[in-house]
């Protein structure tokens, strides 16, 4: 692009980016407070930067009608998933996005393969669709509670051996084929962890207790949970480590600031977005001859003292058709990218 944007998100969003084949610890090797010498004061700005490239690329790739994409978030309780969505997706057009938030399984998903009600909401061409926790929790919550097996109804792989054997090394070659198979047909998956510190989910816990109108959201279940973190932080860094690829890489969010989490997950969605680089499709030459023909006549239709077309009025840069205007000012902008 010609103004830079995409440069400087890439450098942004670099930093957060899991390097496929390296092996994490998370506690090591990311910080969840960590927020790139940004201020809270720039950081709305900077979100409703975001917010507004993600509406423009958006547009692009529904008319576009080649790529869907499929953002993944992870993260552990209170970790801020729900505001993400909230924060991040509000400026896009809501026909275009389909958010689908995955609970334990039901009886019908459990009769299937594991990744099957998964891809029941993957998106078409042209749409974005948000997995509020995802394919991931059969390699997480699956792998803390291992009696949760036992549901899935699994065959052996080897008699004697038992379900569980192997089975986490098994279903991260799954994933990572799948992912790789959705990526050659068009759908590009992001994958965002919200990286949360226990004390931070501690603090935000008590503060679903102490305000009445956040009652709602705590559940004893999740400070159940909770007490499970060491067996999660094991799990998410061994899921880092073995499913971050080059056609799908994690990107580890720190998550104690909720301001600067919405800035680097909106950064990681449009650098998606603006790799894919999604352009209005160009209609054939006969299909313009048509469109003047039209205009024509609507132009006819004017009542006396309107301008003919009220919008090549008001910018007579247009040609009136997106046509020979609209291609006149993309050549210009090649031409000052390359000099």
């Amino acid at each position: 692009m010609s103004d830079g944007r995409a440069e400087r998100i890439a450098e942004f969003v670099e930093p957060l980016r899991v390097e496929p084949g390296s092996r994490v610890d998370l506690e090591r090797d990311f910080d969840p407070r960590y927020k790139g010498g940004l201020r809270k004061s720039e950081g709305v700005e900077l979100l409703r930067t975001g917010v507004s490239l993600l509406a423009e690329y958006q547009d692009r790739l529904a008319a576009q009608d080649t790529y869907g994409v499929v953002l993944c978030l992870q993260a552990l309780d209170a970790g801020g998933k729900d505001g993400t969505i909230r924060h991040v997706m509000s400026g896009v057009n809501p026909q275009g996005v389909r958010v689908s938030s995955f609970k334990v399984p039901s009886t019908e998903e459990l009769d299937h393969d594991y990744l099957w009600r998964y891809a029941q909401r993957l998106p078409a061409r042209g749409e974005i669709a948000i997995f509020n926790r995802s394919h991931y929790e059969e390699v997480l919550v699956v792998r803390v509670h291992p009696e949760v097996l036992l549901r899935q109804h699994l065959p052996e792989q080897e008699p004697g051996r038992g379900v569980g054997h192997g089975i986490w090394d098994r279903r991260y070659r799954e994933i990572n084929r799948w992912e790789r198979y959705l990526t050659d047909n068009g759908f590009k998956v992001v994958k965002v962890f919200l990286n949360l510190s226990k004390e931070e989910q501690r603090t935000r816990f008590l503060k679903r207790i102490d305000l009445p109108e956040k009652n709602w959201k705590f559940s004893a279940a999740d400070v159940r949970e909770r007490r499970r973190w060491d067996d999660y932080q094991k799990a998410f860094s061994e899921m880092l480590s073995a499913t971050s690829t080059r056609w799908a890489p994690w990107y580890v969010v720190p998550a104690d600031r909720k301001w600067f989490a919405r800035i680097c997950a909106a950064a990681v969605l449009a650098h998606t977005l603006m790799d894919i680089d999604p352009q209005y499709p160009e209609v054939s030459p006969e299909v313009r001859k048509d469109l003047l023909v039209t205009k024509r006549g609507l132009e006819r239709e004017a009542p006396a003292g309107a301008p003919s077309d009220p919008y090549a009025a008001r910018h007579p840069a247009s040609d009136g058709t997106g046509g020979h205007g609209g291609r006149k000012r993309r050549k210009r902008k090649r031409r000052r990218k390359h000099g």
